[in-house]
């Protein structure tokens, strides 16, 4: 019992030092990423809270579209911009020129984000702000937290239904069971049903749908999945899910 449990506060500790810069100590002796890979859904969910609580403390004062603005910057910082991270470096791939799954992979690698990069951060950034502008204010807190749970729920689903595209890396070392997967389903379930009876279950079917879609797409350009589809793969689902909500509101 004691053992069941030390991992699986070695496997909260994992996620939070992963997914967020919240300096917390992550022994790595239980399993490291893959026991981590549980709590990705729960931390998103608290990610989420964390925009949630910016938009609702800044909306009365500033309005809808600064504090969706700013909602989404305390979870990029919160963050530290890994997810986005992915996010260009696929969009630069993608825009790549020759040379196949190889060269694309090259272009990843390159810290420096490119025209196709800085377009996707940006089109990404305004599609979500404007959307989360639309909603009653309420709606929209929420919506950020179950954005923020499928997003991490659907890197679950593209990492267990796609191969790594290297030997090495976090693409590899990223392999959720499907028990994680199912799990972190339900968790996802219940936190979108919490936050939105009405719009939960297209939220999660459009989560599913995102990582499928990333996985095909990895396989297809890539030969499999990195770490930045991962990442990539975390912010689309959050703007899908944003704009599910949005729908099921109008």
């Amino acid at each position: 019992m004691r053992t069941v449990l030390r991992r699986a506060v070695d496997g909260a500790a994992a996620a939070v030092s992963f997914l967020t810069i919240v300096p917390v100590r992550a022994s790595g002796a239980h399993g490291g990423v893959p026991t981590a890979a549980g709590w990705f859904p729960v931390v998103g969910a608290l990610i989420g809270a964390a925009g949630a609580a910016t938009y609702a403390v800044t909306e009365p004062a500033l309005g809808a579209s600064v504090a969706a603005v700013l909602a989404i910057a305390t979870m990029a910082v919160l963050t530290g911009g890994l997810h986005h991270d992915g996010l260009a470096d696929c969009a630069d791939a993608v825009g790549a020129r020759g040379g196949g799954a190889e060269r694309r992979l090259e272009v990843m690698r390159d810290p420096t984000v490119g025209t196709f990069g800085a377009l996707a951060l940006v089109l990404w950034t305004m599609l979500m702000a404007s959307s989360l502008a639309q909603l009653q204010a309420q709606d929209a807190a929420r919506a950020l937290i179950t954005a923020a749970t499928v997003g991490r729920w659907a890197a679950l689903v593209h990492g267990w239904s796609s191969a790594p595209a290297r030997a090495n890396g976090l693409g590899a070392a990223f392999m959720p069971s499907t028990r994680t997967v199912l799990t972190g389903g339900m968790i996802t379930a219940g936190v979108a049903l919490a936050a939105d009876a009405r719009s939960a279950a297209y939220v999660v079917a459009t989560g599913a749908l995102v990582a499928a879609a990333a996985s095909a797409a990895a396989r297809r350009t890539l030969s499999g999945r990195t770490g930045d589809t991962l990442g990539a793969t975390v912010v689309s689902a959050e703007l899908v899910a944003v704009l599910v909500v949005v729908a099921t509101a109008r």
